[in-house]
């Protein structure tokens, strides 16, 4: 791999070298390294482009990660990865999308990404999505997220999105068993142009199951983003979804929660908030000697933490 290959790893993977554990990078297209272990085995589809992540049952305190990065201009990726978690895991998958983009071509990569999570399995999956480039092409990402969760089983996932992603898409559609949990937090920031729209469907199936879907963004500029989330009570559970926004510029944030109760026993909620940046934030951070751009960079980042 190249330094602009390397830099993108470190971006969306935080890889400096080549990580412990199972792996799997995928660079412009092509696979570029490969490792499994003796519980967790990474295979090619014969099918498809992709691949699948086989984790044997009982397998804890193992890690696996499986990065993209796009260095070519013009560029358009498509995959396909399976995760078959075993029952009793406790494992932590890091995945991620980085292009480097210097042409005035479209580059773009979409991942079909399906988890099935055996019974009283633990994941931790980490997902960032990073562009960078300058010349006039755009960097898009395209990812799907499909979740099967087994009974008593707990997925928490992280995806952030905070630099150069000119276009984006991202569709997670999520069934859960009895007693599983599913967490997801998202972190979005756009600029100029950009476009961000996020795509959330929980099936709460199996009775106990609980969900939390957590957004906070920040758009800039006369950026647009568009949150989506749709969780549907269809036994004794308990769903909950938040996205809170701050605007700023000319920036639009649409919130469009939604929850659906097919069970007399179904306890859903949802919140949505969306504003500027108070006044008094600013100035209390201006009087510490700030200036106001300084005061905003600061009340932004803390607010993605």
């Amino acid at each position: 791999m190249d330094a602009i290959q390397k830099s993108l790893l470190e971006q969306v993977a935080d890889l400096h070298e080549v990580p412990e554990g199972a792996y799997n990078i995928r660079a412009n297209g092509k696979a570029a390294g490969r490792s499994s272990t003796a519980n967790i085995e990474i295979v090619s589809k014969t099918d498809k482009d992709g691949i699948d992540i086989i984790i044997k049952p009982g397998t804890k305190n193992e890690s696996v990660h499986i990065p993209v990065v796009l260095s070519e201009s013009g560029l358009t990726d498509m995959v396909y990865n399976d995760f078959f978690i075993g029952a009793d895991c406790d494992v932590t998958i890091v995945a991620g999308c980085g292009i480097h983009n210097c042409g005035d071509q479209r580059s773009e990569h979409s991942g079909i990404h399906t988890f099935h999570v055996g019974r009283n399995a633990k994941v931790r999956y980490v997902e960032r999505h990073y562009g960078e480039g300058d010349g006039n092409g755009e960097n898009v990402m395209n990812p799907t997220t499909v979740v099967e969760m087994d009974e008593g089983s707990y997925l928490e996932m992280e995806t952030t999105q905070i630099k150069g992603v000119d276009s984006t898409v991202r569709a997670t559609k999520a069934k859960l068993g009895p007693a599983a949990t599913l967490i997801i937090k998202e972190k979005v920031m756009t600029h100029g142009k950009q476009l961000a729209k996020s795509d959330f469907t929980v099936d709460l199936d199996g009775d106990g199951c609980h969900a939390n879907v957590i957004s906070r963004s920040v758009a800039r500029d006369s950026s647009k983003q568009i949150f989506m989330s749709r969780i549907n009570g269809n036994s004794r559970c308990y769903g909950h979804s938040e996205c809170d926004a701050i605007i700023m510029d000319q920036g639009v944030v649409a919130a469009i929660p939604e929850v659906t109760a097919n069970c007399v026993d179904a306890e859903l909620v949802h919140e949505a908030a969306i504003g500027k940046i108070a006044g008094e934030q600013l100035t209390k951070l201006m009087t510490l000697g700030l200036t106001e751009k300084e005061a905003e960079e600061q009340i932004v980042n803390g607010f993605l933490k």
